[in-house]
């Protein structure tokens, strides 16, 4: 069957509030080139990346937490992850699940048919470990926010699993995310693991993840979300911000703590970690100005890393871990592209456990 010249597609027009979003029932249907493949996209998740860029919420001119940006206004240099502008219109969505369905030159006409998810970052092939030149899916190229999309043949990862769509696409952004934060703090079965939010997407992966690496994982979140979050299989679940965060903890000794939220409790958290633990971070949802006492830091010998691009290994390992069962999809709803906004406002309220999607 030939493919159709245009699509349905929800278009990002620029930095700015919900009404930057623009649904099209007639984008171009792209093609693929050198090296790339055409996908028909079944599912794609929504992230925290994807609320980001559409505020302009990284730009430094922004000092609040993700859902109250709407009143600061990003500068214009730095409003993207990478600190530079992008150009619009742009079609968001990095977490793809899909099936390739044609083939531009260089790529094997044998990957027709495969069942795809993405690795989301966009790497330069004369060297692909340097994280200095890459992209991001969604950001600097078009993403799944549409029925089709085009990637490089790369970042289309042919997946063998029962899971159906919307859950495969829960995976790419949240649990590499997650990866990567693990693998930089070098978490390991001699480590206990504290996680704030862990019912959001990437603090649900961190639980699943350190488990699997065998550490003792305390999960944080709110009272109401302890059943789903349990179903990650957290040691402990405490509430999301214990007035007295080290009674709450008791004999736990905390070696390292994986964070997204940041905000005004950031401290508390630092104050509880064990001399010589380890602090990761890849978000601030909260908001991503925060108090540190750095006589904390040098006297406890704590070390502190930053997680973004992930290492060349990652992705791959996820793909054996979701083939293998060692990890399960947390998937919370899913929406019609067409209510891409709805999606994103429940999103923003973090009134859910796991990830959301939406459905072309």
């Amino acid at each position: 069957m030939p493919l159709p010249k245009t699509m349905n597609a929800m278009i990002l027009t620029g930095h700015g509030d919900m009404d930057k979003y623009e649904w099209r029932r007639d984008w171009p249907v792209p093609e693929a080139g050198k090296g790339e493949v055409l996908v028909r996209v079944r599912a794609c998740g929504m992230n925290n990346t994807d609320v980001n860029t559409r505020a302009g919420w990284y730009s430094k001119a922004v000092t609040g937490a993700t859902s109250e940006t709407a009143d600061e206004a990003p500068d214009g240099d730095d409003p993207s992850w990478g600190g530079k502008p992008l150009a619009f219109p742009r079609i968001q969505g990095a977490d793809i699940c899909g099936e390739v369905v044609s083939v531009g030159a260089g790529v094997a006409p044998s990957r027709i048919g495969e069942r795809i998810i993405t690795d989301c970052w966009i790497r330069d092939e004369s060297n692909l470990d340097d994280k200095t030149q890459t992209g991001y899916i969604g950001s600097e190229i078009n993403g799944g926010f549409a029925q089709y999309c085009v990637l490089p043949s790369r970042n289309a990862l042919k997946v063998d699993s029962p899971f159906t769509d919307a859950e495969l696409a829960t995976f790419s952004c949240s649990y590499s995310t997650a990866e990567g934060m693990l693998s930089r703090a070098n978490v390991t079965k001699a480590d206990t693991v504290l996680v704030p939010g862990a019912s959001g997407g990437v603090g649900g992966a961190l639980v699943q993840l350190a488990k699997r690496r065998g550490a003792r994982v305390i999960a944080m979140a709110s009272e109401a979300k302890h059943a789903d979050v349990a179903k990650l299989g957290p040691d402990r679940i405490l509430t999301r911000a214990p007035k007295d965060l080290r009674a709450a903890l008791g004999t736990e000794k905390i070696t390292v703590v994986g964070d997204i939220v940041g905000g005004t409790y950031w401290p508390t958290l630092i104050d509880i970690l064990e001399r010589g633990g380890r602090y990761t971070c890849s978000g601030a949802i909260a908001g991503p100005l925060v108090d540190l006492d750095l006589r904390t830091l040098y006297l406890r010998d704590l070390t502190f890393t930053g997680s973004t691009v992930i290492d060349l290994d990652v992705m791959p390992n996820l793909i054996r871990y979701i083939e293998t069962g060692e990890v399960t999809p947390a998937l919370a709803a899913s929406y019609p592209l067409k209510q891409l906004v709805e999606a994103q406002t429940a999103f923003i309220r973090k009134e859910h456990t796991g990830n959301i999607v939406v459905l072309p």
